[in-house]
């Protein structure tokens, strides 16, 4: 995620880091080169592209620009569910953790440690990551490890720990279903998680979109050209850079647990939760906070 204040004139003329210009030179570069022929083209025949009229293109650039405005409000929605179910992930710990604050130092660690191994688990399952070796940090070797889904599979431990101390008489009933609610909440933030990282748009919806934007930016200089000579580079760039860029941003907002710049920073939110955890358990080594690396927060 991008972490900066807000841009002056100079940071919006040249700043590099973060933006999505960085994804889509390539694309320019060609655009460019396209244009660059069209106009050479028009003045070796200047009749070429006599009855070429910019007019289509504008109703299509207007189409576009709104079917594109609704993909990326949907990528968007799938983005800022993310970051709130991940808000919702902090709360639930948090309320965990004070629940269990009557417990002794043994259970009490041994739920704050789960949730650390929990909490980063699933950051790491969402990137594709060794979800495995980040919950043997805190949770060490167990039947989780061999379960299908270890993340899961540690919530469950962490249930059925609570269980056990209501059982023994360690903790009452109404305690343990307050402790129980805050375990289901983090049960409902991992499947609502799993839910976006395994549900992407469909198919067909990003891949209509993606050529119409690819021919209508290699058609333009061809409608430009005749009228505009060399000055055809700068509206053809201009609405290419606009295009391109809000494209590749909604690829990067559609998958919101990703490594882009503009993803999710998991890594910091998952060691929110793990400096935390770590603070009440007490005699543990706390791991500094991630900071932004070119004010890209991972």
């Amino acid at each position: 995620m991008i972490v900066r204040p807000r841009p002056g004139l100079r940071d919006v003329l040249f700043a590099l880091h973060g933006t999505i210009l960085v994804q889509i030179v390539w694309r320019l570069f060609a655009i460019a080169i396209v244009s660059a022929v069209a106009v050479l083209a028009a003045r070796v025949w200047p009749g070429m592209f006599a009855q070429v009229s910019a007019i289509p293109f504008a109703l299509l650039g207007i189409a576009l620009s709104i079917f594109m405005s609704f993909r990326n409000n949907a990528c968007y929605d799938r983005w800022w569910e993310g970051r709130k179910l991940w808000g919702s992930l902090i709360i639930a710990c948090r309320s965990l953790a004070r629940l269990a604050s009557t417990l002794d130092e043994a259970d009490r660690a041994l739920l704050l440690r789960g949730l650390c191994g929990f909490t980063l688990g699933l950051g790491l399952r969402l990137r594709g990551g060794d979800e495995i070796h980040a919950i043997a940090r805190y949770c060490g070797d167990g039947p989780w490890a061999r379960a299908p889904n270890p993340v899961d599979a540690v919530l469950h431990q962490i249930g059925t720990h609570c269980l056990r101390l209501s059982e023994r008489g360690r903790i009452n009933p109404i305690h343990h279903s307050l402790l129980e609610a805050q375990i289901g909440a983090l049960s409902q933030v991992q499947a609502g998680c799993e839910r976006i990282a395994t549900t992407p748009l469909p198919f067909t919806y990003s891949l209509v979109l993606h050529r119409t934007t690819y021919i209508f930016c290699l058609l333009l200089p061809f409608a430009l050209a005749g009228a505009l000579g060399w000055w055809t580079l700068l509206p053809v760039l201009l609405a290419s850079y606009t295009f391109f860029g809000l494209d590749a941003l909604g690829d990067q907002l559609e998958d919101p647990f990703g490594l882009e710049p503009n993803d999710l920073p998991l890594d910091a939110l998952a060691r929110t939760v793990e400096r935390e955890m770590l603070a009440l358990i007490g005699g543990e080594e706390i791991p500094p906070p991630i900071e932004p690396v070119h004010y890209v927060l991972t």
